[in-house]
């Protein structure tokens, strides 16, 4: 294929890449931020079962993701591409799956609701896998250029951003109603099931036309390696992603990520209702997580070339994790303070969640140097299930320290505040997890993640020169 054909993306590549994570964003930061409050204070399951129902979910996970990933990977590419038909089709039944997983059918008993709850839960993580595997994967065939990839991250990154908020900064001024007052005059305010139905359907629908125009603005530019019939062995993938030392340590990167992503959305959700009575300030959280991103992406490319990715990363979690541990230890009972912190925290955050993807088609590229097999799909996959492990190391991890803390979800229902010591120790639960998540993210990515800056200019060149003798 002439070398012209694999890079010179436009504006219109970009911004048609960057709504695919838009489109999947629309309802997944409604999971994140909602979910488990909607499970707890909305159909009342108790927080025990809520672990057994994410771990029953990850273990189909654990088979699901790896076998779409391969069955993509194993199929002829169409007229439309190769990944790209999945992420419009599947987006249809992902919106289904969302306004299913926040509907409440009236008068059910407790078991059929955490029954419903199972059904719905699980058919939405089958297809946000349908959606995301051949999103994520999409970016490694859309260039090979390495600056219009970080360029496509950095989209990407914005995309979500946009996409998460009417999630997290639209919604919690509207599914909360006043219920009535605690003895010091502050309002009761209680998450509204039936406002948070309705929003779903709104975001669902406007998923669905978001990811149309993505399929209609992005293009697949790199042909995919030829294969014999016979020649892709999803066994011997999986064994040689796993023996990729830079995928395997990433993969951990992302799954903590992830972590800290859903941890943070679900407990500041609890801190900014019942700690700081003040759930519309939640609404904040992501305009101080995302803020720093505008400071940054003028200047990503540049602070790139001239520290890596690798380095940025890294460091930058370092500083996200020194913040928060401050932020622990003050015990702030200032709403603003308590996000001001947020803010210096996204400053360090920004480089790993604006450059992840970029860093995800490295180790695609690495693992097409090492094995001379371009599996995205796979690849993706194995990263996609990782990143699933991280939610559910949040949600089992949330509300087994909800049971710990005697956190009572009938409280704001029958006009108490919760117990002083409940609410210290839930300050406590939201700020040192994030901090100890940061930590590992940062030793991870410097002292396990290979491809340096150096290595990655090595590994690119190399590539060219490869493909080129296999054509």
């Amino acid at each position: 294929m002439a070398e012209n054909l694999t890079h010179g993306i436009k504006f219109k590549d970009k911004l048609g890449y960057a709504l695919g994570d838009m489109g999947g964003i629309f309802t997944f930061s409604l999971v994140g931020a909602f979910q488990n409050k909607f499970y707890t204070d909305v159909l009342n399951i108790d927080p025990a079962k809520i672990v057994v129902l994410i771990l029953v979910a990850r273990l189909w996970d654990a088979i699901n993701d790896p076998i779409w990933g391969a069955f993509i990977d194993s199929r002829k590419p169409t007229k439309q591409g190769k990944f790209r038909p999945y992420i419009f089709w599947f987006s249809i039944p992902l919106a289904v799956a969302c306004v299913l997983m926040f509907t409440v059918i009236p008068n059910l008993t407790p078991a059929k609701y955490l029954l419903f709850a199972y059904i719905t839960y699980i058919f939405y993580g089958m297809m946000y896998t349908a959606v995301n595997i051949p999103y994520g994967s999409l970016a490694s065939v859309v260039t090979d250029d390495e600056k219009e990839r970080s360029s496509l991250s950095m989209w990407r990154s914005i995309g979500a951003g946009v996409g998460g908020l009417p999630g997290t900064v639209l919604l919690p001024m509207i599914v909360y109603t006043t219920t009535g007052t605690y003895a010091n005059g502050t309002k009761i305010q209680t998450l509204d099931g039936n406002k948070l139905t309705l929003c779903a359907v709104v975001l669902a629908v406007l998923s669905v036309v978001i990811f149309f125009f993505h399929y209609k603005m992005t293009k697949e530019r790199i042909q995919p390696l030829a294969k014999k019939k016979g020649d892709y062995k999803v066994t011997q993938s999986i064994k040689d992603l796993f023996s990729n030392r830079a995928f395997v340590m990433l993969s951990v990167a992302a799954m903590f990520l992830m972590a800290f992503q859903f941890y943070y959305q679900s407990t500041y959700t609890y801190l900014f209702t019942d700690y700081y009575h003040k759930p519309g300030l939640y609404s904040l959280v992501a305009v101080c997580s995302y803020l720093p991103m505008a400071v940054f992406i003028p200047i990503m490319n540049k602070l790139i070339d001239k520290f890596g990715k690798k380095e940025l990363c890294s460091y930058g979690m370092f500083f996200a994790a020194v913040v928060t541990f401050v932020l622990f230890f003050i015990k702030t009972s200032n709403p603003y303070v308590f996000l001001f912190f947020v803010f210096l925290s996204g400053l360090g955050q920004t480089f790993l969640v604006l450059e992840l993807w970029a860093l995800v088609m490295d180790v695609i590229d690495y693992h097409e140097l090492r094995t001379r097999r371009r599996e995205e799909g796979t690849a993706y996959a194995l990263i996609s299930f990782m990143r699933k492990l991280g939610q559910t190391l949040a949600g089992v991890g949330l509300n087994a320290l909800l049971a710990v803390i005697n956190y009572n979800s009938d409280a704001s229902k029958q006009g108490k505040a919760l117990a002083d010591d409940v609410l210290a120790k839930l300050y406590d639960i939201s700020t040192l997890v994030p901090a100890i998540f940061f930590l590992i993210m940062a030793l991870v990515l410097f002292f396990g993640y290979n491809l340096a800056k150096d290595k990655v200019t090595e590994l690119h060149a190399a590539l060219i020169e490869q493909r080129k003798n296999e054509k």
